[in-house]
């Protein structure tokens, strides 16, 4: 989006999104090892505050956190540069942790902090760490599809036949970045193409995944984009399993941009990069009760050994992802253009 869009964004922000919080620009920038963090969250506080509500006990360390959308945070602190009061940013996806990372905004991290995680789910500088990964799946509804006819890659929705069969979540970060997926492995012009094909077979739109998940599961459009989580999420919801829900998962074939394994990760602001109040939380998200917590309780992928991925999916390893550097993942912007370029927002 341009410098103004983004811009009014981040105002909007102060007035809308940062309830109980001062003014932007407004709050004390926390000391080193003041047992106070100011972190800047995309991810859902109802998933991360009861971790973080551990992490306090474990501790004895506050986090002081500022909710929003990934895409929010990150044209907030693209806004507020240097003078930003966020100590820490903890993002829905490696593609505004690389934005941000662009703006020179980031630090580098421990090398035995970033050692913790596979190189590939983690920055080439050491600017940012990913913390649980994500595989991109279609849910799909076996009473509406049969298994046999679902498509082998992502771009086979461009096909009329699945024209107002498949629901998409255009304002959600997941789907942004898979959006950048297909601009960096594949180009602009073809990305162009099926993302305007998918607005032709009159795609469902869809305020967020949970509304695709539970939309596939009740049977009104038989498949949606999605993360895999999202399955279990609702399961538990329900006091149930992702196993028991109507809703199933399809993995597109091995190399298939629709099967790209995307990571949350954490990146320190540059002025708290030895602040050792920082330094405990990026260790307590790669140890074992964070991991675990993230495996059991939202149903994502750990990436520190040790804790086992969901029960419903395949082990991280098993997944045939495609060739894509999540590195590459940070053009943020231009993907918010294309998605509206293409109608699929206004």
């Amino acid at each position: 989006m341009p410098r103004r869009a983004s811009s009014a964004l981040a105002t909007a922000l102060c007035a809308t999104l940062l309830t109980g919080v001062a003014a932007c620009g407004g709050d004390p920038a926390s000391e080193p090892g003041d047992k106070t963090i100011m972190l800047y969250s995309g991810r859902n506080e109802t998933l991360v505050k009861p971790l973080f509500e551990k992490f306090t006990q474990a501790t004895g360390i506050k986090i002081k956190a500022r909710y929003g959308t990934t895409a929010q945070m990150a044209a907030q602190l693209a806004e507020e540069g240097e003078r930003s009061p966020a100590e820490a940013f903890l993002s829905q996806d490696a593609g505004a942790l690389g934005a941000v990372n662009k703006k020179g905004l980031l630090a580098g991290l421990p090398a035995e902090v970033s050692a913790k995680v596979p190189a590939t789910y983690r920055a080439k500088d050491g600017n940012w760490v990913g913390v649980t990964a994500r595989s991109r799946v279609l849910v799909y509804n076996p009473r509406l599809i049969a298994k046999e006819q679902l498509p082998k890659s992502v771009f086979d929705l461009a096909d009329p036949r699945w024209a107002g069969k498949i629901a998409i979540a255009p304002t959600n970060a997941s789907f942004q970045t898979f959006v950048t997926a297909v601009r960096v492995q594949h180009g602009e012009q073809k990305a162009k193409e099926f993302f305007t094909a998918l607005k032709t077979n009159n795609a469902q739109i869809r305020e967020n995944n949970i509304a695709i998940v539970e939309d596939v599961d009740a049977g009104k459009v038989p498949v949606g984009l999605v993360n895999h989580y999202y399955l279990g999420e609702i399961a538990k919801e329900r006091g149930t399993t992702a196993e028991k829900l109507n809703a199933k998962l399809h993995f597109f074939a091995a190399g298939d941009t629709g099967a790209m394994v995307n990571v949350s990760g954490i990146g320190v602001l540059r002025r708290s990069a030895t602040d050792p109040d920082v330094r405990t939380l990026l260790d307590y998200l790669l140890g074992p009760e964070a991991q675990q917590y993230f495996a059991q309780q939202t149903f994502e992928y750990p990436l520190v050994s040790g804790a086992p991925a969901p029960s419903y999916v395949p082990p991280l390893a098993e997944l045939k992802v495609p060739a894509i550097d999540l590195n590459d993942l940070e053009s943020l912007e231009q993907s918010i253009a294309l998605i509206k370029e293409t109608g699929l927002t206004p």
